[in-house]
């Protein structure tokens, strides 16, 4: 098996294939969480056309893609860190505080919609690289430091916002969420996909994917095999702030206005969506593993299930508790599977 001691070896994505080997290819298929997601989804999908009328509905599968686009993004946001070992409890934060920035620039700053945009995004960028300075400086875990910065970014965006809401946005720019293609498929569900895309070359065919796992999976072996982890892991945080700005301009699009509290308090209400995607997807919390296709399929799933169990009239409160364990049960039966996989010498 090969060790992460030399630059050769030090990419363990593209290594892991040759492992994989070892096992029936059939059986690593259907022990992947790739495939127990699909059939999840396959089933809840019957389940809840079954039991309401107006679960398949085009207006429902079109919200169902809307929210579907924007819980992908943030759980690619929270992936991006996982990746290095590290969590992000500040990605609502840093995603709300990047909307209102967009916004500040469009009616304060009168800039095109596009260049709003694009400060938006620099702005989570920026706030994730001082996340990540801030993890790499104290040698802190990123928990206690995102922690601390989910606060921070908050309540600094409420007292110079002062909690109002940004409205005076452009119909080109606000249309965007509310459009249709094909009478089903929001643009935003087009965009997460090619997002998606992105990040799924960047950690298979380039260099610094492969240095980004490296540095999850063996942070001392990379560093004498020449990667600074350090800026990596400072990079890993900064991307993870730039997703997280896009899925909450996505919301901006989607509900016409930037508003402080479009992510709950402190931005508490996307931690459970953020962790759900990654987690089912098959991330390993250690570090070391992109699982971008389950972690968008993870997402998928947590959307369907949530607006399958509101249509079916079940309160709010009881979604999250079912969510809740969901988290609790994937954690468990990802560790069973990996047992499992080992007792078979599949992976």
């Amino acid at each position: 098996m090969p060790t992460h001691d030399t630059p050769t070896t030090a990419t363990p994505f593209s290594e892991k294939g040759p492992s994989l080997q070892a096992g029936p290819p059939r059986s690593r298929i259907f022990v992947s969480n790739e495939f127990g997601l699909i059939l999840l989804i396959v089933i809840f999908t019957i389940v809840f056309s079954l039991s309401s009328k107006g679960f398949l509905s085009p207006f429902n599968l079109f919200t169902l893609g809307r929210n579907t686009a924007v819980n992908i993004m943030i759980g690619l946001s929270m992936m991006t860190v996982i990746v290095t070992g590290g969590l992000s409890l500040a990605v609502g934060a840093v995603g709300v505080c990047a909307a209102m920035f967009c916004g500040y620039a469009i009616e304060v700053l009168h800039l095109p919609w596009p260049g709003a945009l694009v400060c938006g995004i620099a702005m989570g960028a920026a706030l994730g690289f001082v996340n990540g300075i801030a993890v790499v400086r104290t040698g802190l875990h990123s928990f206690i430091i995102t922690l601390a910065t989910m606060s921070i970014f908050f309540g600094v965006m409420v007292f110079l916002t002062r909690g109002e809401a940004f409205r005076g946005l452009p119909p080109e720019f606000t249309g965007f969420g509310k459009m249709k293609l094909l009478n089903y498929v929001s643009p935003l569900l087009i965009l997460t996909i090619a997002v998606a895309l992105a990040l799924a070359w960047l950690y298979r065919s380039t260099v610094l994917g492969r240095e980004m796992l490296a540095s999850g999976a063996r942070p001392e072996a990379a560093e004498l095999s020449g990667i600074h982890v350090g800026r990596i892991t400072v990079f890993c945080h900064s991307l993870s702030g730039a997703l997280a700005a896009v899925a909450a301009l996505m919301l901006v699009a989607r509900n016409g206005a930037a508003i402080p509290s479009m992510a709950g308090q402190l931005g508490q209400d996307w931690l459970l969506p953020a962790f759900l995607g990654p987690v089912l997807g098959g991330a390993i919390l250690n570090g070391g593993k992109a699982p971008v296709l389950g972690t968008c399929l993870g997402a998928t799933l947590v959307t369907l299930l949530t607006g399958g169990l509101l249509l079916m009239q079940i309160g709010g409160f009881w979604v999250q508790t079912f969510l809740g364990l969901l988290l609790l049960v994937a954690v468990f039966m990802d560790k069973v599977r990996r047992s499992y996989l080992a007792y078979r010498n599949l992976a």
